[in-house]
């Protein structure tokens, strides 16, 4: 057998096996989001508060640091409007609420209002707090999906729901954050894959910025390729310094597709800073 015809045999064998493996890996696959307006004159109380139950672990991101890993207050294990009213009347609240829709208003789009003792950003004394205003970019949650939010917290422990339905249509709320078996759609760029896990709500990142996480305006410059996956696949690994351990979920490899993975590891390479 001639050279030629060796190199083409191995290269025609060389790509059927990464076919077969690619082909092994675990892929995501999902419809395209159906965009579905809410019609008002169905709307109920109880779907409202569906919608905001949906917000509040989806387009709000609120879970990716409400929860039971320390970096903020477990607002699914505590109640709410309880707490609220306790820190309405503690003397180092700032804000102008006066009750506590008001006050989980408030600590929405100004959550520097009050700062819940141990969760101030860090250096900052408990000054400043470290969470993303919800009606700015990357989050930018309406007026409507706030009160859903509100009137779901509301509801999860109890409370009457003080929180009025909307008069006016909200914007085209996504089909695919209401509670569904079926997955979100795979993201086609790096950036749709940052947008799609809410990686803007934790870190400083094409031009937003947030304290929660290590900026990565400059990670492109500071890791390789493989650092970058790894810190995504095993986050504790590798701690930045000034972090701890436990802080960024361990699951996002297991829910991206490999293409997904890939173009946030790229999109993240190319960050030089």
């Amino acid at each position: 057998m001639s050279v030629l015809g060796k190199t083409v045999g191995f290269s025609v064998l060389l790509t059927l096996v990464f076919t077969l493996v690619a082909n092994l890996l675990p892929q995501v696959e999902g419809e395209a989001p159906e965009e579905k307006i809410i019609d008002l004159g169905a709307l109920t109380m109880d779907s409202f508060v569906a919608l905001g139950e949906s917000l509040f672990s989806g387009k709000g991101t609120c879970t990716l640091c409400h929860n039971d890993m320390g970096r903020a207050p477990d607002l699914l294990a505590i109640d709410v409007i309880q707490t609220a009213e306790q820190h309405l009347a503690d003397e180092s609240y700032r804000g102008a609420a006066s009750d506590a829709v008001g006050y989980l208003h408030e600590s929405l789009v100004d959550p520097g209002a009050y700062v819940v003792k141990g969760f101030g950003k860090k250096g900052s004394n408990d000054g400043e707090s470290p969470m993303p205003h919800v009606d700015k970019p990357p989050i930018q949650l309406s007026a409507v999906e706030m009160d859903a939010i509100i009137a779901f917290l509301q509801a999860k422990d109890g409370h009457e729901i003080t929180v009025e339905l909307p008069t006016e249509a909200p914007p085209a709320t996504v089909e695919a954050e209401k509670k569904s078996s079926a997955a979100p759609a795979p993201a086609a760029t790096g950036e749709e894959v940052a947008a799609k896990y809410g990686c803007q709500a934790c870190h400083t990142l094409l031009g937003t910025e947030s304290p929660v996480g290590p900026a990565l305006t400059d990670v492109g410059s500071r890791l390789s390729v493989e650092q970058i996956r790894e810190s995504i696949i095993q986050p504790d690994v590798e701690i930045a310094e000034g972090f701890s351990a436990g802080m960024m979920p361990k699951d996002f490899a297991d829910r991206m597709t490999v293409k997904e993975l890939e173009m946030i590891v790229k999109l993240l390479s190319e960050q030089k800073g």
